[in-house]
């Protein structure tokens, strides 16, 4: 369906006023993110026990029992019966653990404002795919821009982009050759070890 005009050279909906920098600032408007994200953690534990533990018990009996000397055919006179126990023990632990994780993504990707908030804030999404022979990189972005965050250029990084949601997947033979082989997961999921 058409939408008819008053015949009017000015449109409100097209309006704009010459003396305002000309940023994104309504619906459909583009403007460009520089995507900037780096991201690294580290980790490290450690931990160490020992134990050391020592039992000792002796133990002696003197006894003047004529029956039991003539059972045994010992000579008359006191015996002594004398016994020692003893046992001692070890133990010590040192466990460590360490891990680092870095991550780098540069790339950009023009965007749409599908939005506009009550602050003035921009609602944008947008998606970006590139296919190179049989090799495809798709990257979506979608978040919340403050106006005053535009460079000249329409530029925004994406470090200034509030609720960003960004996601990249590729495929084609690059990711084919850094994935396992579908015999070689059966394995590893029968044989974790």
């Amino acid at each position: 369906m058409i939408q008819t005009t008053p015949g009017s050279l000015y449109q409100p909906g097209r309006y704009r006023s010459y003396f305002r920098d000309d940023v994104p600032s309504r619906v459909g408007d583009s403007l460009t993110v520089v995507i900037q994200e780096r991201a690294s953690s580290s980790l490290s534990e450690e931990a160490r026990g020992s134990r050391d533990t020592r039992i000792g018990n002796e133990a002696g009996v003197e006894m003047d029992a004529p029956v039991i000397n003539r059972m045994f055919g010992w000579s008359p006179g006191k015996k002594s019966l004398s016994g020692q126990l003893s046992a001692s023990g070890n133990e010590k632990m040192d466990g460590r653990g360490s891990r680092n994780n870095s991550s780098s993504f540069t790339s950009s990707i023009s965007v749409t404002v599908v939005g506009v908030l009550a602050n003035g804030y921009l609602r944008v999404s947008g998606e970006k795919q590139v296919q190179i022979n049989e090799d495809s990189e798709q990257i979506r972005l979608s978040g919340t821009v403050n106006p005053r965050d535009i460079q000249p250029g329409n530029l925004v990084s994406s470090t200034k982009v509030t609720d960003v949601r960004l996601e990249q997947q590729t495929a084609g033979n690059q990711s084919l050759f850094a994935k396992p082989g579908w015999l070689t997961r059966f394995f590893m999921s029968v044989l974790p070890f």
